[in-house]
């Protein structure tokens, strides 16, 4: 049978019999025991003292029970100790107003010793049993916390991984998903998008082009003009991209940057034809980072073009193939880059 050795029960009574018999109760059962005699002692006792229970009674002079109970709960240091009243009165509105006032439970004066130990004992074994099960919670959830972020690095390196191997298909472009996805989560950032949604359309970003898996290399890397069928081949690959990521059901948001990442805002893109608004704004994002880094990107036909020559072309499609309000963010973006550094290197 467990030992309660290490049991301290402070007992505020200003009934000197009252204290010695709750003493004497308490001790049988080599529980450690404090006596004192009025609330302003057991609030000076507590600034130095923690008990494991306090049994308190309600009606002494100076401090009664209740105005030292709001003193206990008002503390942080001593806000979650257990307190049991101690009571004569058989009155259903004092019992009321102690649990309303954080009591734990409720013993009549005068103390029938086998109540006592029962009611303190279950109260110290309920406090306990909360402790260890609050702990086991934090533990747990700790856990599932560190298995969660250790797969969002795991996922995040997948895509990563994936976004670089699209990327690899084209013999004229280095990092262009990662770019993009880096200037789609700052123009979301700008645009007043929540730190999770700058995330994920940091995420649609990287996977902008994953269609272009189903896209030949040849046509991707042809340095001549394509034709008429290859361009169509190439114009396939937000479809194809759709389909690609359709099937991550925990995400499925994020077939928004890969299927309307070539739409234009006056309805003349592709595959959809839509327009303005009806364009998820995710995708208005990524369509003005895609652009702007195809700009400031080495082409098999030409290097990288002048950050003046870049914004004007972003200027220039501000309200046909750009959303206007995100062509003034791309542009301020711009401006601020003064040595030209968000440019394929």
């Amino acid at each position: 049978m467990k030992e309660h050795q290490s049991d301290w029960i402070l007992v505020v009574d200003d009934d000197t019999s009252n204290l010695k018999m709750a003493s004497r109760i308490l001790c049988s059962e080599k529980m450690r025991v404090s006596c004192l005699k009025s609330g302003e002692d057991a609030i000076e006792f507590l600034k130095e003292n923690r008990p494991d229970l306090i049994l308190l009674d309600i009606h002494m002079p100076g401090m009664d029970g209740f105005e030292t109970i709001a003193a206990i709960r008002g503390n942080k240091e001593t806000s979650d100790i257990p307190v049991i009243f101690l009571t004569a009165d058989d009155d259903s509105d004092t019992e009321t107003r102690g649990l309303e006032a954080g009591a734990m439970d409720f013993l009549k004066k005068p103390f029938v010793p086998e109540v006592l130990l029962l009611r303190v004992r279950h109260t110290i074994d309920l406090i306990r049993l909360q402790t260890d099960l609050s702990c086991e919670v934090e533990k747990k959830t700790q856990e599932v916390t560190a298995q969660h972020e250790k797969m969002e690095r795991i996922s995040m390196q997948i895509v990563k991984a994936l976004s670089g191997a699209i990327d690899a298909k084209d013999t004229y472009t280095n990092g262009h998903s990662t770019r993009v996805a880096d200037y789609s989560k700052e123009i979301a950032r700008r645009a007043g998008f929540s730190e999770e949604m700058q995330n994920d359309i940091y995420m649609m970003g990287l996977l902008h082009d994953v269609g272009k898996i189903g896209v030949p290399d040849a046509i991707i890397n042809k340095p001549a003009k394509l034709t008429d069928e290859e361009y169509a081949i190439i114009q396939n690959h937000p479809v194809i991209g759709a389909k690609i990521l359709k099937n991550i059901t925990e995400f499925p948001k994020l077939i928004t940057g890969a299927r309307w990442h070539h739409e234009r805002y006056d309805g003349k893109g592709y595959p959809d034809g839509i327009s303005a608004e009806e364009i998820p704004k995710e995708a208005r994002i990524i369509a003005v980072a895609d652009a702007y880094d195809a700009m400031s990107s080495r082409r098999s036909y030409r290097d990288v073009l002048p950050q003046s020559q870049v914004r004007t072309e972003v200027e220039k499609g501000k309200g046909t193939q750009f959303d206007p309000e995100l062509v003034e963010i791309m542009l301020n973006i711009i401006d601020e880059d003064t040595d030209y550094q968000m440019r394929e290197k």
